[in-house]
């Protein structure tokens, strides 16, 4: 059934050569711009480590602000919050691009994250760069000294969030390499933040796992063959996106919006692929018609379909779309498609550790 179904796409090819490298030039030239290349240099200060009983000291809360230069000569600069087990030594972690700054957050189990062997590193998205068309403030105004894009793949917003999260990385890697489990390295995010996730963890090698949640239109899900749903409208489209967040997308993504979807010289899939041979992990919601979770499912299917391809285990599934409640975790491309509302939830966090503990070295 499934391969049929995806039949009924007619999705454009993969590249016939360096798969990852060219779906990654694709992406970057038609929907989020090209990736900022790495600092000049990356330094840190403690802001905060106050909070010793959390979790009943489990581990201690702690605010550190990264910053540095560019290679433009501007100086960049934003808050992280890192949470690793008391007395960890080799502890596998998340990236977590949050909504909010809070430790722990409704988006952000933390303690049973901790219980469950992991350490998270967290930041606030707005706090790298606002989440609007301004591009003089944050990470953006550093970039940009101007507030202006100029060239058609100049980044978007949420390049910019995914830059960020690499430099968590960059951080860690140099304040606990005796703590932290640098072979299990995982990042996530919901929504917005998890087509970004989707973007971090194609582009950056470092990441072993990527988990995107209900990341949708310009994330998980195909563009082609909108889902129209029995009194819940359809799914989001290019059009859709672009005219209520044109700013997190490179400029040429806007030229998109009035094409037809079977005209597009790409689908979603191609971000997809770039996590092969490593680990991919999306959250659907049943609830959640603007992400459009048969076309969430059939652009990972389709990923999937590419990672048999080098001879490794994709979605490990029925031969049918999921039914509610089920998640499928046990091949190199995973999901689950849990009841409720666009949200991360602990369900969600559940299923990502479940997937990271049968997966991880």
């Amino acid at each position: 059934m499934l391969k049929e179904l995806l039949c009924e796409y007619n999705l454009p090819s993969l590249p016939q050569n360096d798969v990852r490298k060219n779906c990654l030039e694709i992406m970057q030239k038609y929907e989020f711009g090209c990736i900022p290349e790495k600092p000049e240099t990356l330094m840190w200060e403690t802001l905060d480590a106050s909070d010793t009983s959390f979790g009943g000291g489990k581990t201690v809360p702690t605010t550190v602000r990264l910053y540095g230069t560019l290679r433009n000569g501007r100086e960049y600069s934003f808050p992280i919050r890192v949470c690793i087990p008391k007395d960890a030594k080799k502890v596998p972690f998340f990236v977590h691009m949050n909504f909010r700054p809070n430790i722990p957050d409704k988006y952000q189990p933390t303690e049973e994250i901790i219980d469950n062997g992991f350490a998270v590193l967290s930041f606030c998205y707005n706090e790298v760069t606002s989440d609007d068309g301004d591009f003089t403030n944050g990470l953006a105004g550093a970039f940009f000294p101007d507030g202006q894009r100029k060239n058609p793949q100049d980044p978007g917003k949420i390049a910019l969030w995914a830059w960020a999260a690499m430099r968590v990385v960059d951080y860690a890697q140099k304040a606990f390499e005796n703590e932290l489990d640098f072979s299990n390295i995982a990042v996530t995010g919901h929504s917005r933040l998890g087509k970004t996730a989707l973007l971090c963890g194609a582009y950056d090698e470092r990441f072993k796992f990527t988990f995107a949640n209900d990341a949708g239109c310009a994330g998980d899900a195909l563009e082609r063959n909108k889902t129209v749903f029995k009194n819940n409208g359809r799914g989001e489209t290019i059009k859709d996106i672009t005219k209520n967040f044109p700013y997190w997308f490179c400029p040429e993504y806007l030229k998109l919006a009035e094409k037809n979807s079977a005209e597009l010289p790409f689908d979603q899939h191609f971000l997809l692929v770039c996590t092969a041979p490593r680990y991919l992990y999306t959250g659907m919601s049943e609830l959640d018609y603007w992400a459009d979770q048969r076309n969430q499912f059939m652009g990972l299917y389709a990923a999937s379909e590419y990672y048999k391809t080098l001879g490794l285990p994709g979605l490990i599934c029925p031969d049918r779309l999921p039914f509610t409640g089920e998640s499928f975790a046990y091949g190199n491309v995973g999901c689950h498609f849990r009841p409720g509302l666009h949200s991360q939830n602990r369900t969600d966090w559940l299923g990502y550790m479940n997937f990271f503990k049968i997966h991880m070295n």
